[in-house]
C-alpha cells in the first residue's frame, strides 16, 4: 500500500527510481524538482541555501489575526503591503465571553479598512476553502497563520507559521530558513470505490509520523495516479499533510486544475507543473492508490492509523492500547463498553472544515445516505467549507436530501475541529472528516471529569456509520451509486458580503475599534547575560501538542488578551503551572524594579551562594524565568499563543530532546524565549533551579553551546545546544522578542 525508500534518490523524468547514479549530481538534481523552481522565483537573493521567502499573499483567522495586526502595528505597520485576507471561520459564534469574539471581528474589519486588507465574514467561508477559491494558483507561495495552511494541489506552496513570521511579511520583511529537503510522494493506481481523500491522507500519515521520515521537509507529489483524482480529493489528501509534521507541500498540476481554477475565473492563475530531467529527493513515498483501505485514525492522534478490517480483525487489543494511552495523557475514557456484538459504537459524526467541507466530500456522504436515515442515538452534522459550495448543495438538492436524513446542516465553520462546536457527551465518541483528534480537541475537560474522544474517518464512512446505527462502517462494504454532480462556482454572496479594500471605490482610512477584552502585548524584557530557571512543567510525554501547551475550545476567545488567555496555559495538561509561573514571575517583577530578589525571596536565598559563586554578574542583574521542558513539544497548530502564553507568564525557554515543528520553535523564539536542546541525559527534575551562564555573549556571537548548572543539594554541570539560529533570531531573543527587535530598529531610523 505505501511503501518508503532510502533517504536519498534520484527519479528519471518518467518517474522511474535510477539505480545507476554515479554520474549524477545530487546538487545539479535537486533544481530539477518542483520545489526549487518555486522557492528560487520567491527567494529574495541569490543563496538558494540560506532562503529569504517573500510569499504572494497571507491569511490569517479570528483567533490570531488580532495579535498579528497589534505586533505588527508596535513595530511600524503603515499599510499592508500584500494581498492579506482576514476571516473569521474560528471565533464565529459568540456566546462565550458576551461580545468578545464580535469585538474582534469588528476589530478585523477596521484593520482591513485601517490598512488595506480582505475581510470575510463569520459563516461565509473557512479560511483555506477561501484561500483556495480566491488565491491558490500555480507557482504562488502563501503563508498563513494556521497550521493547515495547505494549497499544494493547486500548485501552490503554501506554509502555516505563528503570528511573528506574518508580522514579518507585513513589515517587508523576510520568511528565512535553510533550504529544506525534499521528499518525492509517487502515487499509482486508482482508489476503489468508497474511497476518499481522507483514507490516502490518514494511511500517509500512519507510514510517516512516527520516524519524522518528512518533517520539516517539502512533500513534493508526482505519479500516473494523479489524474485519477479530482482536484478536491487532491485537496483533502494535501491539507493533511500538515499532520506529517512536513513543512509544506506541491503537487504536479494538469487540465484538471486548470479546469478548476477556469471554474472559479482564474484562468490566468494556471500553468503546468511537470519536472523535466532527472530529480534528486531525500527520499521517496510510493503510494499505491489501488490497495488503499478505509482508515480509522484513533484517538488521539491522525497518526494513530488502522484500516477498519485491521480495527475489527483485533479489536480488544487496539481498544486496550487506546485506553491506556489516553489515561496516560489524562483522559479516562472507556472504548471497549461502546463495543455491541463485535461492533464498535459512535454517538456522533462531523464533516467539514478545511479536510472534509468541499463539495464533493458532503456530496458523496450524502449519496451514500439517500433514502436511509440517521439514527436519533447518533448526530451527524455537515459543515460546507464556504457559501459557494453551500450554494452548490442547494442547486442541487442536497442540502433537502440531508436534513431529510436527519443530518444538520450548518454554515462554514471550523469550531469542531478544535472544540468550539459539537462537543459530544461524557464518554462519547465521534468519527470525523476533519483534521484533528488530540486530546480534548473535541472539547472535552479532563481536568473537570469530562472525557470525550474523536477517531478521523473519511466523509463516506462516517456517512456509512451514520446510516449503521453508529457502527464503525467502512464505506467500501456499501454498493452506493455516487452522482459527482457537477460543481459551478458561484461567488455572489461573497459580492455582497466580503470586504475587498483593493476593489472599493472610496477607501477611507479607519481607527481600529478595539473591545474591551482586546489588550496590548506587555512590557518583555531584553536578555541578561546570564539567567536562572525554574523549570515550572516536567513533561515526559513522546510528544506535547500545542493544544495541551495553550488549550484550543472556549479559551480561544481570550486569544485578543494577552492576560487573560495565559491563565489558561497548560490548564489541561499540567494544571499547577500558571501559578508556578507566576511565583517565578514575581522574582524578575522585583529585579526590574531595581531590587535584589536573592535577598527578598525566601526560595531564592536558598540558592543565592551557589549563583553567586559561578556566575560573574551581580545577582540583582541577573534575569530570572520559568522553563519548560518537554520530550517533543510543539505539533499541531501553529498558534503563536503557545508561546507568547509562557513568555507572559515570565517564561524565558523551553529544553526539549527536539521540537516537534519549525512553526513552534518559531514562536518560541520571536517571542524571545531560547529554543534549548539537550542530547545528553536530563539532569534536572520540575521544581529544580538551573543556572544558564553566558548565554547573551554565546547568542551574539554565534555559539551554539552554553554551560548550564542545576542548582541542587549539589551543582551538576551540563550542557545545552542553541543550534541553528540565523543572525536575526539571535538578535530578536536578546532584545526580548519580536516586537522589541523592530522598535529599536525603528527608534534607530
Amino acid at each position: 500500500m505505501i511503501k518508503l525508500n532510502q533517504k536519498s534518490i534520484f527519479i528519471s523524468e518518467e518517474n522511474e527510481i535510477l539505480k545507476d547514479v554515479n554520474n549524477l549530481k545530487k546538487e545539479e538534481a535537486k533544481k530539477n524538482t518542483l520545489t526549487y523552481s518555486i522557492l528560487k522565483k520567491h527567494n529574495t537573493t541569490d543563496d538558494m541555501e540560506n532562503l529569504q521567502i517573500k510569499f504572494d499573499s497571507m491569511a490569517s483567522h479570528d483567533i490570531t489575526y488580532v495579535g498579528i495586526i497589534q505586533t505588527a502595528k508596535e513595530s511600524g505597520l503603515k499599510k499592508f503591503p500584500l494581498p492579506y485576507v482576514l476571516t473569521n471561520c474560528h471565533n464565529s459564534l459568540c456566546a462565550v465571553g458576551g461580545t468578545i469574539n464580535e469585538d474582534d471581528h469588528v476589530f478585523g474589519l477596521t484593520s482591513a479598512k485601517k490598512y488595506g486588507g480582505i475581510f470575510v465574514p463569520a459563516h461565509q467561508a473557512v479560511i483555506h476553502s477561501y484561500m483556495r477559491e480566491n488565491f491558490a494558483g500555480c507557482g504562488k507561495m502563501i503563508i498563513g497563520s494556521d497550521s493547515h495552511t495547505r494549497y499544494g494541489a493547486l500548485g501552490t506552496m503554501a506554509i502555516g507559521e505563528g503570528g511573528g513570521e506574518l508580522v514579518k511579511q507585513l513589515l517587508e520583511k523576510t520568511y528565512d530558513i535553510k533550504y529544506p529537503n525534499v521528499v518525492g510522494i509517487k502515487l499509482n493506481g486508482k482508489p476503489r470505490p468508497g474511497i476518499g481523500p481522507h483514507d490516502v491522507a490518514l494511511a500517509i500519515i500512519g507510514k510517516v509520523f512516527k520516524d519524522g521520515y518528512v518533517k520539516n521537509s517539502v512533500m513534493e507529489f508526482f505519479g500516473e495516479g494523479i489524474k485519477n483524482l479530482s482536484v478536491e480529493f487532491r485537496n483533502g489528501v494535501d491539507v493533511m499533510t500538515t499532520e506529517t509534521t512536513c513543512l509544506t507541500s506541491i503537487w504536479e498540476t494538469d487540465e484538471k486544475v486548470k479546469e478548476y481554477l477556469e471554474n472559479h475565473n482564474r484562468g490566468n492563475d494556471y500553468r503546468k507543473l511537470k519536472r523535466t530531467g532527472v530529480a534528486h529527493y531525500d527520499g521517496l513515498v510510493e503510494v499505491d492508490l489501488s490497495k488503499i483501505e478505509s482508515m480509522i485514525a484513533m484517538p488521539s492522534h491522525p497518526s494513530n492509523v488502522y484500516s477498519i478490517k485491521e480495527l475489527y480483525e483485533n479489536l480488544d487489543e487496539i481498544l486496550t492500547k487506546v485506553e491506556a494511552d489516553c489515561k496516560k495523557l489524562g483522559m479516562n475514557i472507556d472504548l471497549k463498553s461502546k463495543v455491541v456484538n463485535g461492533k464498535l459504537k459512535a454517538e456522533q459524526g462531523v464533516i467539514g472544515g478545511c479536510s472534509g467541507g468541499t463539495f464533493e466530500s458532503i456530496t458523496d456522504a450524502i449519496d451514500i445516505m439517500k433514502g436511509k436515515v440517521v439514527d436519533n442515538e447518533f448526530n451527524l452534522s455537515l459543515y460546507p467549507g464556504s457559501q459557494p459550495a453551500y450554494i452548490q448543495l442547494a442547486e442541487h438538492g442536497y442540502t433537502i436530501k440531508a436534513m431529510k436524513s436527519g443530518a444538520v446542516m450548518r454554515t462554514a465553520f471550523c469550531g469542531p475541529c478544535f472544540g468550539a462546536g459539537d462537543t459530544p457527551g461524557n464518554n462519547q465518541l465521534s468519527v470525523r472528516h476533519n483534521t484533528r483528534n488530540f486530546p480534548s480537541r473535541e472539547g472535552s475537560k479532563p481536568g473537570k471529569g469530562q472525557s470525550s474522544s474523536v477517531a478521523l474517518m473519511d466523509a463516506k464512512s462516517v456517512a456509512a456509520t451514520a446510516i449503521n446505527g453508529g457502527f464503525i462502517t467502512a464505506a467500501t462494504d456499501l454498493d452506493v451509486e455516487y452522482i459527482n454532480p457537477k460543481y459551478t462556482y458561484d461567488d455572489s454572496a461573497y459580492k455582497v458580503k466580503v470586504y475587498n479594500y483593493g476593489k472599493n471605490i472610496e477607501q477611507e482610512e479607519n481607527d481600529l475599534i478595539e473591545g474591551p477584552n482586546i489588550k496590548p502585548w506587555p512590557k518583555m524584557p531584553k536578555l541578561t547575560e546570564d539567567l536562572v530557571y525554574k523549570i515550572v512543567a516536567y513533561i515526559d510525554d513522546p510528544v506535547t501538542t500545542t493544544d495541551e501547551l495553550i488549550p484550543s475550545g472556549e479559551t480561544s476567545s481570550y486569544r485578543s488578551n494577552p492576560y487573560a488567555l495565559s491563565e489558561f496555559t497548560l490548564s489541561r495538561r499540567v494544571p499547577e503551572y500558571v501559578e508556578r509561573s507566576k511565583s517565578v514571575r514575581e522574582f524578575e517583577y522585583s529585579r526590574e524594579a531595581g531590587e535584589n530578589p536573592f535577598e527578598k525571596f525566601e526560595e531564592l536565598k536558598k540558592i543565592a551562594s551557589k549563583v553567586e559563586k559561578l556566575s560573574s554578574m551581580k545577582l540583582n542583574e541577573i534575569g530570572i524565568g520559568s522553563l519548560i521542558y518537554a520530550n517533543k513539544p510543539g505539533d499541531g497548530s501553529a498558534r503563536e499563543q503557545a508561546a507568547s502564553c509562557q513568555k507572559v507568564l515570565g517564561g524565558w525557554g523551553n529544553i526539549c530532546k527536539e521540537y516537534a515543528t519549525k512553526r513552534y520553535r518559531s514562536n518560541v523564539i520571536n517571542w524571545g524565549m531560547l529554543p534549548f536542546t539537550i542530547d545528553s541525559e536530563i539532569p534536572f527534575i520540575e521544581g529544580d533551579f538551573l543556572l544558564v551562564k553566558d548565554v547573551k555573549t554565546a547568542l551574539l556571537e554565534g555559539k551554539t553551546e552554553v554551560k548550564a548548572y542545576v542548582l541542587g543539594k549539589e551543582v551538576k554541570e551540563f550542557n545545552l545546544k542553541l543550534e541553528n539560529l540565523n543572525s536575526t533570531e539571535r538578535e530578536i531573543i536578546v532584545d526580548g522578542c519580536l516586537i522589541n527587535y523592530y522598535r529599536k530598529q525603528n527608534e534607530s531610523k
